[in-house]
């Protein structure tokens, strides 16, 4: 059926659903959400026994009995042990300063920070920004991360090992990535809560055009080479995703027999491929930037 990304990324406590034909408003969702409630529901939506990379936000759930645990263990018992999970797991904090140019780390700091900041671990080194439920994903048990230090990602399960293999320095989301695996192994992304401009998989797809502002920037960080911390440099491709929205919204419309969509809680589910997803927002994002496929 067909989904808009603006439903997708609701941020409202009102949740209007149809019942008998008949509108109805909730300042909340009708049950709260539990692990087997998410199971069950996610399992209907088409996620059993497939690879899917998962981006959601906890508190556009509503009240989840659990919280991030029972988001965790129902979106793994929902795909089930023949399938895949994947998740953000990034650590913008071991960023080069120069980049991050935050407002409380003063220029001079700068060389003390690239000396000081703690070499990227897979097992040790937190998330940032992406939220509980992903926080929490990388330390469960089996859980396998991919080795860049800034935007890595966690997998569980038979293609886990495939997803987080290749992620090189300067290719975060590109042909040498997990996105590029994702794509390759069939996999299909989850928006749980959250609208196309959370979805990774869109970078695959910037990465195969140009388009007039296109452009590389320095990067750098802390790497373990040989057991020995070393401070990693090269340049990357700097993301302009502020279109992944609407990009999200016109394969939506363009393609509805391939976008499946569930209410869970306050917030809606929707499943699409990838495959499909990257192969529809490749030619649309050189359009609508005024570039072209490479």
């Amino acid at each position: 059926m067909n989904a808009r990304s603006a439903d997708i990324a609701d941020t409202l406590a009102d949740v209007e659903h149809q019942s008998g034909g008949v509108s109805v408003r909730h300042r909340h969702a009708p049950v709260p959400v539990t692990a087997t409630g998410l199971a069950t529901v996610l399992s209907e939506l088409g996620v059993r026994g497939r690879t899917v990379m998962v981006h959601t936000s906890l508190s556009r759930l509503g009240y989840v009995v659990g919280g991030e645990a029972a988001v965790v263990q129902g979106v793994v018992d929902a795909v089930g042990p023949e399938g895949t999970v994947v998740m953000p797991a990034q650590s913008w904090q071991l960023c080069d300063p120069a980049f991050l140019r935050l407002p409380d780390v003063p220029e001079e700091w700068y060389p003390a920070v690239r000396d000081s900041l703690p070499a990227y671990d897979p097992a040790r080194t937190p998330t940032r920004t992406m939220g509980a439920v992903a926080e929490l994903f990388r330390t469960w048990p089996g859980v396998l991360r991919s080795a860049h230090p800034h935007r890595s990602v966690a997998a569980l399960g038979p293609n886990a090992e495939r997803i987080t293999a290749t992620h090189d320095l300067d290719d975060a989301a590109g042909e040498r990535s997990p996105m590029r695996a994702l794509h390759d192994v069939g996999g299909y992304v989850l928006l749980l809560g959250v609208g196309f401009d959370k979805c990774t998989a869109l970078h695959l797809a910037e990465n195969r055009i140009t388009w007039p502002t296109r452009h590389h920037v320095a990067q750098g960080g802390p790497v373990l080479r040989d057991g020995e911390r070393v401070w990693e440099t090269w340049r990357e491709l700097w993301p302009e995703d502020e279109d992944f929205g609407e990009c999200g919204d016109a394969f939506c419309e363009a393609h509805p027999e391939l976008v499946e969509t569930a209410l869970v809680g306050n917030a809606h589910a929707v499943l699409v491929p990838v495959r499909e997803l990257v192969a529809f927002a490749t030619p649309w994002l050189a359009r609508a930037r005024g570039g072209a496929v490479l």
